[in-house]
């Protein structure tokens, strides 16, 4: 009788979803909305740029907009080789349809994470399986995977903050997620689905997909996005056994000639433009030497991404251990014997792991290298809890107690983080960057609020830890604590550290415009700050604390040619190195830390 009961249950909750499909289909796109708005679109123009990347990489795009010229990146009045020109080319044409703004500039990378976003939601809905043989079709599972996986690929602190930045970062990692979704989304459909457009497969068109958005990647950042996602292919394949199976089914000639069409007649332009400048500062230092050697002072112990993927992806990273070994790849031949539609947890941790081993055996390391691992582990992380909100009773062995471990590690850092909030006046140090910024937090009462949200999602985190039934909707307690904190705390504090730290800039920036004399130089002295390059639309010559201490800054000021004065946007102890005094100097305006001054070259080299 009572498994009579149960089928019946079963079929009706079927007939539920099958009979809401558009129902359903209708709150994903407005979940789906929702989400993206909160992670990467509400305020998004409201703060300026960032020194020191983003605005090298805006201002390489405006400078395309306004000389015509597509092909050479400039900045500051030289060649920019650093990366290929994605980046600009998709800036550049925001800045023709949104006007040159900071809006403008970070909406590209917006809408790239986003389309991640709503791939990883598609691929989940009809392949989010979290164990092997798992062959009847639970839609209800399904849906429930796609909607808290996009909320998890979208709401963690990575993917929000790549997002948010115009930048090259995001480009290569959607490139790389959208082409790795796409070719596991050509492997699934080409044993599920045989239908046809315009004579090839479905599986096959998104095979496709997936040398289209590694061009893309290409284009965005070099040829790590064509290795990586290659390599990722092929171990997955070869695990699962499937390797000789895909070869003889993907479209190759039809893959290889959109790659190749894609990605490489703009190398060909500019190699033909400038020679060997560009193969020996693309291909020589920025891939080749960053990978061998330690560039721009970036190194790191082999252990290095670990913390920080921890960090990119709290709270959801707590239980990522758990949901790897989940997963239990040692059992190899269960998943070498079941559907490809099962694959996808797996095909994500191959994923995962190559970029990681990858960019850790880098000796050049830096945070956002491990971008492109974000949505996997945001995947693995989804069919984890997608698992457990479907199968009620708890299984057998080790597995109660490591989730019991990780719900406490979990309700760890949410607490910490509130105790963090409520104590963060007498964490944060004196910053002459931002002298105001402690008073001004706390008057916000941002601090008090980060606090009570924090602490509310660990409290109820607890509560529902502690009550066996209620252990599977944990990840409530992160999504909405997230959702909340970033959105009632985190741009609100955003909006302040701009305030402090970047606005005194472009306030100078625009004082620059209206002092500056023909022909008078604009030296910055001390680190650079790009953002006065965009925000001038000038040159800005860079004197540096080493040029000061070495020599080479008073060799600047006697051989610039043009009128007898300089501009000079500079701290204190900067001028001080100098030996200049405030008689030296006309302070046409101070703000925050910065002084903009005009001064005599004479001056300066009188000093010396």
């Amino acid at each position: 009788m009572n498994k009579v009961n149960l089928e019946q249950d079963k079929n009706m909750g079927l007939n539920f979803w099958e009979k809401n499909l558009k129902t359903l289909w209708i709150f994903s796109a407005l979940w789906l909305l929702l989400i993206s708005f909160v992670a990467f679109l509400a305020n998004l123009g409201s703060i300026g740029l960032m020194d020191k990347t983003e605005p090298m990489f805006v201002e390489a795009a405006r400078q395309m907009v306004i000389t015509g010229d597509w092909v050479t990146p400039y900045w500051n009045g030289e060649t920019r080789f650093d990366k290929p020109p994605l980046t600009y080319w998709l800036v550049g044409l925001s800045f023709k349809v949104f006007g040159i703004n900071e809006w403008g500039a970070r909406i590209p990378s917006a809408l790239a994470a986003i389309a991640v976003v709503i791939l990883g939601f598609y691929t989940l809905r009809y392949f989010g399986f979290s164990r092997a043989n798992e062959t009847q079709n639970s839609d209800k599972k399904l849906w429930f995977s796609a909607l808290i996986g996009a909320a998890i690929i979208a709401l963690n602190p990575f993917w929000i903050a790549w997002g948010r930045t115009g930048v090259s970062d995001m480009f290569l990692s959607s490139g790389i997620a959208l082409s790795l979704l796409s070719f596991f989304l050509g492997y699934g459909y080409s044993e599920t689905n045989s239908k046809q457009y315009l004579g090839l497969s479905i599986g096959r068109w998104w095979y496709i997909g997936f040398w289209v958005f590694m061009a893309l990647g290409v284009l965005a950042k070099g040829p790590v996005a064509l290795v990586l996602p290659g390599i990722t292919v092929i171990i997955f394949l070869l695990y699962v056994g499937r390797f000789i199976e895909v070869v003889k089914e993907t479209p190759w000639l039809l893959g290889i000639s959109s790659f190749l069409l894609i990605s490489v007649p703009w190398f060909i332009l500019v190699t033909l433009a400038h020679g060997q400048e560009y193969i020996d500062t693309f291909f020589g230092l920025h891939n080749v030497q960053r990978f061998t050697s330690v560039v721009s002072r970036h190194p790191g112990a082999w252990y290095y991404y670990l913390p920080v993927i921890l960090v990119g992806l709290v709270p959801w990273s707590i239980y990522l251990p758990l949901a790897i070994a989940n997963l239990r790849v040692w059992q190899r031949q269960k998943w070498v014997n079941s559907p490809r539609s099962t694959h996808l947890g797996i095909f994500c941790l191959c994923w995962f792991l190559v970029i990681l081993i990858f960019f850790s055996s880098s000796v050049t390391k830096l945070a956002g290298y491990v971008l492109p691992l974000i949505p996997a582990g945001a995947i693995i992380i989804t069919l984890f809890w997608s698992e457990k909100v479907e199968n009620k009773q708890e299984e057998s062995g080790i597995w109660p107690l490591l989730f019991w471990l990780s719900g406490l590690a979990n309700i760890g850092i949410l607490m910490g983080l509130g105790a963090a909030s409520f104590m963060s006046s007498q964490l944060i140090g004196e910053d002459i960057m931002m002298p105001q910024f402690k008073e001004l937090l706390q008057a916000s009462n941002l601090a008090m609020k980060g606090g009570i949200i924090w602490s509310f999602a660990g409290f109820s985190a607890l509560f529902l830890l502690f009550f066996r039934n209620y252990r599977r909707w944990l990840w409530v307690a992160n999504l909405v604590g997230f959702m909340a904190f970033f959105t009632w705390v985190g741009l609100p504090v955003a909006k302040i550290i701009d305030n402090q730290r970047q606005l005194p800039l472009r306030e100078l920036s625009e004082m620059v415009k209206v002092e500056r004399q023909p022909g008078e130089k604009l030296v910055f002295l001390g680190f650079m700050r790009p953002t006065l390059v965009f925000y001038t639309q000038e040159v800005v010559d860079s004197v540096t604390e080493a040029d000061i201490d070495n020599g080479p800054a008073f060799e600047y000021f006697k051989k610039t040619d043009g009128p007898a004065t300089v501009l000079i946007i500079s701290e204190d102890k900067y001028l001080n190195k100098l030996r200049l005094t405030n008689s030296d100097y006309e302070v046409i305006r101070q703000e925050g830390a910065f002084k903009l001054i005009r001064i005599n070259k004479q001056t300066i080299i009188n000093k010396n």
